[in-house]
């Protein structure tokens, strides 16, 4: 991409986020929306593209065109690779803008799990499907929901490398001490690897601490192109590379489940398409739905060799005045769950310098991850606020 088609984030709008009653996955969306469009300095009537991440709920699909009364929208789908969803958009929002098929194009993930009077936890059951045959041999064991499936990734590290219970800690410390200085952080009461360990077991060997919060709200980006983005409110955020990887893993033997995740396919594609070394990159919003998430995808980005990402963790480098600044609004572990809208959202913020008390001083290349379903889907971003040149 090159020239005045090159698509740069102009806009970013979130909601307030967490136990929030009495409003539907919609509204948290065109709350949002009109949230970014009054960020970018632009009308809901600028907005000739919408893609939708409709989340488990699936409580948001195409006809949010009409709840927001577009009249000429010329680039309309719905995106679901669930937890890598946010990077698919920006890359599909920023190739269409390229080739002219929209010019302003509003990205979007609402939900509302969370019920009055119904437990976290119970947030997401009534969304698995019914299984039959051999399909249904899983859950029929006990792996029934995300922790237990992560749990079994976990235990593979661990037993493969050595990797301790105290070093997805050691991840889950570190993102709260960034939470502690995130005015919209959910959690953000310090805690330590002792409360790390005592906090009750979830999924062996994931405990509570080790789980990412539940999260109703919505969050929307606006992409534009960087030609218009020059004469709007906010600062832009370029787009330098992107990647994408689906192993497609199969409960079989030989497969590289929970030692070898898609980032490292993703992150590979996405420094060639910058034109950068791993070494380059200045900090990382990292999709953190468990502490061993954190832990695999920065292996695979290749910020620590594999097998060593526990004592990497572990020597304080992700956590405040670390050499890799990780997750540096608490991520979904401590601050909000908006799947890969988390880590995108942060990176934006920070790559316009407005962390506030959280702000890293270097931030000119951010790497940002998402996945998907159970290590099932990866997407890579970097962005930066500098042109590419």
């Amino acid at each position: 991409m090159s020239g005045g088609r090159t698509a740069v984030i102009a806009g970013l709008g979130l909601t307030e986020f967490g136990r929030i009653y009495g409003r539907t996955s919609a509204d948290f969306a065109v709350e949002a929306i009109a949230r970014a469009a009054e960020d970018a300095g632009l009308t809901l009537g600028d907005i000739d593209g919408l893609l939708v991440n409709p989340g488990v709920g699936g409580d948001i699909d195409l006809r949010l065109q009409s709840t927001l009364q577009m009249r000429h929208t010329r680039l309309l789908a719905t995106v679901q690779g669930f937890g890598s969803s946010a990077g698919q958009m920006v890359q599909y929002a920023s190739m269409a803008i390229a080739a002219g098929m929209a010019d302003v194009v509003a990205c979007v993930y609402a939900d509302a799990p969370l019920k009055e009077g119904r437990g976290a936890g119970a947030s997401y059951a009534g969304q698995r499907r019914a299984m039959r045959g051999v399909g249904a041999l899983p859950a029929a064991a006990g792996l029934k929901a995300a922790p237990e499936r992560y749990a079994i990734a976990a235990r593979r590290h661990m037993e493969t490398y050595g990797t301790t219970s105290e070093q997805f800690g050691a991840v889950a410390v570190a993102a709260r001490q960034w939470a502690a200085m995130n005015p919209r952080a959910q959690m953000r009461e310090p805690i330590t690897l002792a409360d790390h360990q005592a906090s009750r077991m979830i999924a062996d060997p994931l405990r509570l601490l080790d789980c990412c919060l539940v999260s109703n709200g919505g969050v929307a980006v606006i992409l534009t192109t960087a030609e218009r983005a020059a004469g709007l409110r906010r600062p832009p955020v370029h787009i330098w590379g992107w990647g994408q990887a689906h192993p497609g893993y199969v409960n079989r033997r030989g497969s590289e489940f929970g030692l070898v995740t898609g980032a490292a396919r993703s992150g590979a594609e996405a420094l060639r398409m910058a034109g950068i070394g791993v070494g380059d990159i200045d900090m990382c919003q990292i999709y953190d739905c468990f502490t061993y998430t954190t832990l695999v995808t920065l292996e695979d980005y290749g910020f620590c060799a594999k097998g060593e990402g526990g004592a990497f963790v572990e020597s304080g480098a992700i956590a405040p005045g670390g050499s890799l600044p990780v997750n540096t609004g608490g991520g979904e572990l401590s601050s909000f769950y908006m799947w890969g809208m988390t880590p995108l959202s942060e990176a934006v913020i920070q790559a316009r310098g407005e962390g506030g008390d959280r702000q890293v001083p270097a931030h000119d290349l951010i790497m940002v991850s998402g996945n998907g379903g159970v290590l099932d889907f990866h997407s890579t971003l970097i962005l930066s606020p500098h042109p590419r040149t």
